[in-house]
């Protein structure tokens, strides 16, 4: 789920995993990595790694996961790595072909919630969707699931939840702090982990046409993008503080202010 959730909608990390070097797939790669990270960052606890496999847009890739004390480290994609403090609020983004370093502050953070809420076409107060067990079970990669369903305003989901996982008490509760901040300010109504009796082993997640990437992958009836991830590995061990640093052989690249008056986002359309 992670990431689901990862990280959902036009702002789904995936959309941004084809980026190259320019400028322009800079500020995508910054985006994406921004909404992933915020989605599902938890305060500090034990050392956690998660790696899933991630199928539905383009070839399926594993996502790797570290998360220390107030720092997250996502590996979405070879040419991409993400650092998050969640103390200061600061993203940072390396382009691992070029050996850049792309820093976002906590006001461009800010800056791309309330981009993300000024954009979100759900009614604000609606009333979100709860967990619907379906009395369904499932093996899935050796442990036994029951099955989930959440039927969400701009996306529907299928969850198999295993509550024999090793140590799946302990990554839950690290799962359950949330910082929902950034889920709250673009108002997707997603499922707290809170309502999960165990660990979600697999999601699939199905997002409405509206909701979907411009270049969507896998595509599943009726032209909604369809998207699963399945946890391959989860354990607590140790990580160094090294993997929360930029490499020193790595230069820094400003990253073009989207947020000046020149490249305002035009508000939204309000014709049908």
């Amino acid at each position: 789920m992670i990431e689901l959730a990862a990280q959902v909608r036009a702002e789904h990390p995936l959309h941004f995993w084809e980026a190259e070097s320019s400028c322009f797939a800079m500020m995508k790669t910054a985006l994406y990595s921004l909404v992933l990270s915020i989605s599902f960052f938890p305060p500090a606890h034990a050392d956690l790694t998660i790696v899933q496999k991630v199928e539905g847009i383009g070839a399926p890739t594993d996502m790797t996961i570290k998360i220390k004390g107030d720092k997250a480290r996502i590996e979405a994609a070879p040419q991409i790595t993400t650092i998050v403090d969640g103390k200061t609020g600061e993203v940072i983004n390396l382009m691992n072909k070029e050996k850049t370093v792309v820093r976002i502050s906590p006001d461009k953070v800010k800056a791309v919630t309330d981009m993300i809420k000024k954009f979100n076409t759900t009614k604000e107060g609606a009333e979100k969707a709860k967990l619907n067990a379906t009395g369904q079970k499932e093996t899935v990669n050796g442990y036994e699931t029951e099955q989930y369903t959440y039927d969400g305003p701009e996306f529907k989901a299928t969850y198999w939840i295993a509550s024999n996982y090793p140590d799946g008490a302990a990554i839950l509760a690290q799962l359950q702090s949330i910082n929902s901040d950034f889920w709250n300010a673009a108002n997707t109504k997603m499922p707290d982990y809170r309502d999960f009796p165990g660990l979600p082993i697999r999601t699939r997640m199905t997002m409405t046409k509206q909701s979907q990437p411009t270049k969507p992958g896998g595509t599943a009836p009726g032209g909604a993008t369809e998207i699963t991830t399945t946890i391959i590995s989860a354990n607590q061990n140790p990580i160094s503080d090294a993997e929360f640093t930029a490499p020193s052989d790595f230069k820094e690249t400003k990253l073009p202010d989207i947020f000046d008056k020149k490249n305002t986002v035009p508000s939204p359309s309000t014709k049908p």
